[in-house]
């Protein structure tokens, strides 16, 4: 039915359109409603190609924050690691019980509060998932051009 309905609005497009000869690209961009995207010139329901996976160095320098409650960067490799409903791969190393032995750094305590402001003996179901908010340092082109800067006060 999709490839039916998508079909129908080409031939409509170039139907009702000037006697000119569209591109894909033209096609594409107004069956997309005319917004481009970082995926390049492919339809939302098509598959794209992934991009190979950055190298990830095995230990680095911890890269500053640049605003105040940015979440810290993980400075080292993650693959492989489990975070799910049944195990977290990150409290083998960053919890109390265990940062000072393995030299990491401990979960901050605003990770044992839970929404209604009541703190918790283990890490809160809210921030048991590290990885929506902590990311690993990588050496990644930016995908878009950024002229961010610091707040003064974290140069």
């Amino acid at each position: 039915m999709k490839k039916i309905l998508t079909a129908i609005f080409t031939a409509s497009v170039i139907a009702f359109s000037s006697p000119a000869v569209f591109s894909t690209e033209e096609v594409v961009l107004t069956h997309n409603g005319g917004v481009p995207s970082l995926r390049g010139l492919v339809e939302v329901s098509d598959v794209n190609k992934a991009e190979a996976l950055k190298k990830v160095p095995r230990e680095q320098h911890l890269i500053d924050r640049n605003y105040v409650q940015q979440p810290p960067l993980i400075p080292h490799s993650i693959r492989g690691y489990q975070v799910n409903l049944n195990a977290n791969k990150c409290l083998s190393c960053h919890s109390f019980k265990n940062a000072g032995a393995m030299g990491a750094t401990k979960v901050s305590v605003t990770h044992f509060i839970t929404r209604e402001g009541t703190t918790l003996s283990d890490v809160s179901p809210r921030r048991y998932f590290c990885l929506q908010c902590h990311v690993t340092q990588a050496d990644a082109k930016p995908l878009v051009d950024n002229t961010f800067t610091p707040v003064d006060s974290l140069r």
